[in-house]
């Protein structure tokens, strides 16, 4: 993997333990009581967690205030980032790079993004990271940085290839596969741990029982309560047990809404009872596993608390029902405080305060940290909130920094990297467990698998969404690609998720000279010109396959087509997992997880949970 220049020194940038050491002596002497640091992760009221409230009694409140944001910045590196990386962080953050940040407003997370510039490359990642610990370490007091991401995988990850990228939830709730979700787990958590990344916003706990839901849908596990909640836990096991907090999200449940909160404040419309049947059992099953952190819902839920205030912003909901009724202590995190859902009914200077009056910990990603902070600050100094108050939380963020072993050792090096990131049997899991979740909806008269005889020739069209996750794409291109490397001649044709007349006669064309037609349907809709070209695609008589590359419930609009597969995502991982089956190198083997209706009357069941065709 090439270097990145980071201000750090390449493959000697892993400072030595004495530096470690010396850098955290305070911390290391206030848990020596403990032996290793690691051991200082423990429960309320244990000998650590008096180590821990005296480190905790020597921060100044500024510091203490700082401790709970975890905020973006931009760059590739902590101390030299691009100049136009320099020129955003000024305007957004008031600060040039991520060690000024630390500097000014000592925040004790980093959160990563690709369009941060965050994650350009494996190397680089680490070298941010530890430039990122070193200059938190370098300060006086300095502690280490609980550095975090979405690494969802699916439609939403981070960190893309050459990282291994496994199939979404949804996928994974196709395959049914406890041991695949822990296995998911394991493995993205030993390369984001390599990366100097500690904290997953991962996995989602939503429950999906909306097909119209624009913010979730596939990247949850399924409609199933109980089988999103084993999924849910397996895959928390599998994080943590490689020393990578995970995260479920998005409490107190965002799986039944028409509303995107990244835009507007949704409204939940579940009674208590329904709450407790649906939304509830996910959660309570993270809890039971030993979840590290658990993120907040920007959503309005009446029956939950009668004020309508969002999730974040609720003690009723935050304090009565998450942390005394589910019995939770670890560290709760809000969504992104940019988002318009927490934005709508309290200006950007009281969300924070109001967010820790409910009983959240970390302030994730607020529109204007000077706002934010100042208003934290102001808000002890005024009394509205007790220092004491802020203690709680920071003890929950140290415990969580000590049992990941930050304390201990904070750094990573490039022999981390290429020993863990990306390897051969990382990738053959990924691939395999993907093959486990493609969904055969349909398949009248035996059409697939292909016959590389009979249909040698392969026209592929369709929906080709911007990659996500940094893979290769687009789609087409993959779809084609795989397929000819399964002995299939293969051509791709984007036609876009809004064909238009044009684009639709050229792809008729271009399906006369061909044996069969793959179309990549995403998100067709009742008014989709994508039906336009699926009817006429079907019109010219040749063999058409479709492959839903995102929601399943696209079939529900194409009930012509004579076999249609569900991939869930658009991924790479996911295309060549679909491709494989096309040509009958691997057997359909997913079920829906999530039931499909008919367009024509919502209330009749078109595939149920569980449906899923098979070739043998």
């Amino acid at each position: 993997m090439p270097e990145s220049s980071t201000g750090s020194t390449g493959n000697t940038a892993r400072p030595s333990r004495r530096t470690v050491l010396a850098a955290t002596a305070g911390v290391t002497t206030a848990l020596a009581a403990g032996g290793t640091v690691h051991a200082a992760a423990g429960g309320p009221g244990s000998r650590h967690d008096a180590a821990l409230r005296r480190l905790i009694s020597r921060m100044t409140l500024e510091e203490k205030v700082g401790q709970l944001f975890v905020m973006r910045v931009y760059g590739h590196s902590a101390t030299d980032p691009d100049q136009a990386d320099v020129d955003a962080n000024l305007k957004e953050i008031g600060v040039r790079n991520a060690a000024e940040l630390l500097a000014k407003y000592r925040v004790g997370g980093i959160i990563y993004f690709a369009w941060a510039h965050n994650t350009r490359e494996p190397h680089q990642i680490a070298d941010l990271s530890n430039g990122i610990q070193k200059a938190s370490l370098g300060l006086p007091r300095g502690l280490p940085v609980l550095i975090s991401t979405d690494q969802e995988h699916g439609i939403v990850a981070r960190v893309g290839e050459p990282a291994t990228l496994f199939p979404g939830a949804m996928a994974i709730g196709a395959g049914g596969s406890r041991s695949d979700a822990r296995t998911l787990g394991r493995i993205a958590g030993r390369e984001l741990r390599a990366l100097g990344i500690r904290q997953n916003y991962s996995p989602v706990a939503d429950v999906n029982v909306n097909p119209a839901n624009p913010v979730i849908g596939v990247r949850s596990f399924g409609s199933v309560p109980e089988t999103v909640g084993d999924l849910v836990a397996a895959e928390v096991k599998g994080y943590q047990s490689s020393d990578v907090a995970a995260t479920a999200k998005h409490f107190p449940g965002h799986g039944d809404t028409k509303d995107d909160s990244h835009n507007e404040l949704p409204y939940i419309h579940h009674t208590r009872e329904q709450w407790e049947e649906l939304d509830a059992p996910p959660f309570r099953a993270a809890v039971a596993a030993g979840i590290d952190s658990i993120m907040t819902a920007h959503i309005v839920v009446p029956a939950l608390d009668p004020s309508e205030d969002p999730a974040t912003l609720s003690r009723p909901i935050m304090t009565g029902i998450l942390r005394e009724e589910l019995g939770y202590d670890g560290v709760v995190v809000t969504d992104s405080l940019g988002m318009k859902g927490v934005r709508t009914k309290y200006g950007d200077d009281r969300v924070p305060v109001l967010a820790l009056k409910a009983g959240v910990d970390q302030l994730l990603n607020p529109p204007s940290l000077e706002v934010a902070w100042n208003a934290v600050l102001k808000a002890v100094q005024d009394g509205e909130l007790t220092e004491a108050r802020l203690d709680e939380s920071i003890l929950r963020i140290l415990r969580l920094k000590a049992r990941l072993g930050l304390f201990k050792d904070p750094y990573v090096s490039h022999a981390d990297v290429d020993r863990h990131v990306g390897t051969r049997a990382h990738l053959a899991s990924a691939d395999r467990i993907a093959e486990r979740t493609t969904t055969l909806l349909v398949n009248e008269n035996g059409l697939l698998p292909l016959s590389r005889r009979r249909h040698k020739k392969l026209l592929v069209v369709g929906a080709d969404p911007a990659s996500p996750s940094g893979t290769t794409g687009p789609p087409t291109g993959v779809l084609a690609g795989a397929l000819t490397e399964l002995g299939f001649t293969a051509t791709a044709l984007s036609t876009g998720t809004a064909p238009s007349a044009a684009v639709i006669a050229q792809a008729v064309a271009a399906a006369q000279e061909a044996d069969a037609v793959i179309v990549g349907t995403y998100n067709v809709s009742a008014t989709s010109s994508q039906r336009t070209l699926v009817q006429q695609l079907l019109g010219t008589g040749k063999p058409v396959v479709a492959v839903a590359i995102r929601n399943p419930y696209d079939v529900a609009h194409l009930t012509d087509v004579p076999a249609y597969l569900a991939a869930y995502s658009w991924t790479d991982v996911e295309l060549r997992a679909a491709a494989r089956v096309i040509a009958g190198k691997a057997d359909p083997r997913g079920k829906l997880p999530v039931p499909v209706q008919r367009a024509d009357d919502p209330d009749q069941v078109l595939f149920p949970v569980g449906h899923g065709l098979r070739y043998r």
